[in-house]
């Protein structure tokens, strides 16, 4: 072991203590800007993690820090005894779940990984190398603290042996848990129904979730937060945890007599992957945000990852311009001439990007036919896609388009040329989801063809966004879905090289594919097809833990909506849609004239506002309301926050809105951009407060009725000058 850092002047030796209470290990660390891991490494070379959390001292004493820290001996051990460490192995009386598992042939491979040459702790990464001689097996472990002090966390598995190994099982990471952890917040939902959030004590047994179609799915089980107690808006230590794979994943926890531990990776089906002699296997990563400043403290954490290391290009993103898209105002029934009117209809309003959804190719009339044949209906584009792309040129809009390019329908001319071309099992009936099949990537033939067809349109059409769809689950799967998300990876990477300055969304009927590393290839993702404002607001809280507002469509939809079938405001469906990259879902043309108006404004306060809440900082307004949501974001003294009822409040005068997180000894003055709120004359205040009072007391805003909202604005006095 090798580390840029002096730990004694015993180092060599390690760290002796005659009581036989305490385990010897040598302790090293590596630092972020305000993070500090300690790793110990136990004389019987297992892995532990001391300390993860606030930045240390330099001179801190890592020895007293590992005393202090270490667990005591207890009854009904082994002698030896084995706690879960950053990589737990099998074989010398740790009883919990292995990090790796693998076979040679039939037989499961008994491993005794033990350090070897070449690991490194220093600066801002750990590399240990892992290895059993005997079993032929090499393991590295990376740990790297990357943009927004965020650890990434992967392993590499090498097959030092002269046999082909067969992977079933591999972490991207352990991370023991610290006692504080007691605690977790996980994610689940369904179609439409995205990310509801269970806060509960971790159980004791094993607990955790895993995805088998193919895409991390709806259930939300590759986001977990394990926290302390009482973790809320500001406070609370966390560690948030999240799977940087756009397939299968599997997350457990493991809770016992000695603590917790939590292991995420890509989900393997058995005989998925086989390293011949000599080659090696690398895990997707693992993300960790250690924080303390409770959901702010992950929001600040994963969002500046995403903006400063995982967003592609994302320091010369234009503007996010306001989307128009067709599906709610004609879903199939398009032509040339209706998508005229209605991008007459987007342009009125404010519509930067219009964006025809599913309906545009040949044969396709409804969900039943015609994936795979990529190319414009000629009944409904006489001209073809050029004269509506240059029409909506002519209204200073650019032009998106729908794909579903991993899909087939049996009733296309795709199919019936390459029948075999699909996910299929051979002398197995066919069965389809939302009529259709999947084709299978990693293909050659299969891959070469679709970059043909797309890059075919991207290269005839000024196209400048493709809405990329995902609507089915991968099955039948049979070890296939760890080599279909790569050929999905080299894909995308092979068009974005082709074509760099088109935008690309990630849709998986709503919120089924979102993860970093579609979000390290595209430029917005689809939080749900529930476009229902009040649903939006609670399915936007849980993802916008992770997710920063830029990233994250958010659209307008018609009332009734479509899916709740409830009748909303436009103010207040306006305003919810303003707190992310906005857009409309509906058609302008068949709203009144007084929603055209109040969507027309809330458009135009969106653009003025939007270079503030595309680079700020998001901050979840808290309350004891059930009722209430409320965030802020605030970008160089200025702030714009979001405060939305969506049940009767219990008393008529609500509580006042407080805005924590300003300069406490700063003035503000307060203004309402849209004008929404009566009392202060032309909706700004001819007084200031102080960021004290604004966090302390707040303001009374007139939020006694459901589907209210008000949209204030605050600026620093100073600011500009």
């Amino acid at each position: 072991m090798t580390s840029d850092q002096t730990n004694s002047d015993d180092a060599d030796d390690g760290w002796r203590e005659d009581d036989s209470d305490y385990w010897e290990c040598i302790p090293y660390r590596i630092d972020g800007d305000g993070i500090t891991l300690v790793f110990g490494l136990h004389l019987d070379e297992s892995l532990l993690l001391l300390y993860a959390g606030g930045k240390l001292p330099d001179d801190e004493d890592l020895h007293a820090l590992e005393i202090a820290l270490q667990r005591k001996r207890h009854g009904s051990q082994p002698d030896i005894a084995r706690l879960a460490t950053i990589w737990p192995q099998a074989g010398r009386g740790y009883l919990g779940l292995p990090a790796l598992a693998a076979r040679r042939g039939d037989a499961l491979l008994p491993v005794d990984l033990v350090l070897g040459e070449g690991s490194l702790i220093a600066g801002r990464s750990a590399h240990l190398v892992l290895e059993d001689m005997a079993a032929g097996v090499r393991v590295l472990i990376d740990w790297v603290i990357s943009a927004g002090d965020v650890v990434r966390a992967s392993s590499t598995i090498l097959n030092i042996g002269d046999t082909a190994l067969a992977i079933d099982r591999i972490a991207s990471v352990a991370l023991p848990l610290p006692g504080w952890a007691t605690h977790a917040t996980r994610f689940h939902g369904r179609w439409a129904g995205e990310m509801r959030e269970d806060t509960a004590p971790i159980p004791h047994g094993r607990s955790g979730g895993e995805s088998r179609g193919g895409r991390p799915g709806f259930d939300g089980a590759n986001w977990l937060i394990a926290h302390e107690p009482g973790f809320a808006a500001d406070h609370g230590l966390g560690i948030a945890l999240h799977l940087a794979w756009s397939g299968d994943h599997e997350t457990v926890i493991e809770h016992d007599a000695d603590g917790a531990i939590v292991q995420i990776g890509a989900r393997l089906d058995p005989g998925e992957v086989m390293l011949r002699p000599g080659a090696r296997f690398t895990t997707p990563d693992a993300v960790m945000a250690i924080v303390n400043g409770g959901r702010n403290g992950v929001r600040r954490a994963m969002h500046r990852h995403l903006r400063d290391g995982v967003l592609p290009g994302r320091a010369d993103w234009p503007a996010r311009r306001v989307h128009l898209n067709s599906w709610e105002a004609v879903a199939f029934g398009m032509d040339d001439m209706r998508l005229a009117r209605l991008a007459d209809a987007a342009y009125q309003i404010g519509a930067e990007r219009f964006v025809v959804d599913d309906g545009w190719f040949a044969g396709r009339r409804d969900d039943t036919t015609s994936l795979g044949d990529w190319t414009a209906d000629q009944e409904r584009f006489p001209k073809g896609l050029d004269r509506l792309i240059e029409y909506v040129g002519e209204l200073d809009m650019d032009f998106g388009l729908w794909v579903e390019p991993e899909m087939v329908s049996p009733d296309s001319d795709l199919y019936r040329a390459h029948p075999d071309w699909c996910l299929h099992r051979t002398g197995f009936d066919r069965p389809t989801q939302r009529h259709q099949l999947m084709l299978d990537l990693a293909r050659p033939a299969v891959s070469e063809h679709l970059y043909g067809k797309l890059n075919g349109l991207l290269s005839a059409h000024r196209i400048a966004y493709l809405k990329w769809d995902h609507n089915r689950e991968l099955f039948p799967n049979d070890g296939v879905g760890h080599a279909q998300t790569l050929a999905l990876y080299a894909l995308i990477d092979r068009l974005r090289a082709a074509h760099p300055r088109v935008e690309i969304e990630s849709c998986a009927s709503g919120g089924g594919r979102i993860d970093y590393g579609m979000l390290s290839r595209c430029h917005r993702v689809w939080p749900s097809d529930n476009n229902d404002a009040i649903e939006r607001l609670r399915i936007n809280r849980a993802w916008n833990l992770f997710l920063p507002p830029e990233v994250m469509g958010n659209h307008v939809g018609p009332s009734p909506n479509p899916i709740t079938g409830r009748m909303l405001p436009m103010d207040f469906r306006a305003k919810v849609a303003m707190f992310g990259h906005m857009g409309v879902e509906a058609d302008p043309a068949a709203m009144s004239e007084a929603d055209r108006e109040t969507l027309a404004a809330h458009i135009a306060c969106y653009k003025l506002y939007r270079e503030l809440l595309h680079n700020g900082v998001v901050s979840d307004l808290s309350f004891e309301d059930p009722g209430l949501f409320g965030t802020m974001i605030e970008h160089q003294g200025r702030a714009l926050a979001l405060v939305a009822r969506t049940e009767m409040a219990g008393d008529y005068n609500a509580p006042p809105v407080r805005f924590p997180g300003l300069q406490p000894d700063m003035r503000y003055i307060i203004a309402y951009p849209l004008g929404d709120h009566d009392d202060p004359p032309n909706g700004v205040w001819n007084w200031t407060l102080s960021g004290r009072m604004l966090a302390e007391a707040g303001i009374v805003l007139p939020l006694a009725r459901p589907a209210t909202a008000h949209i204030v604005y605050l600026e620093r006095m100073d600011f500009g000058q």
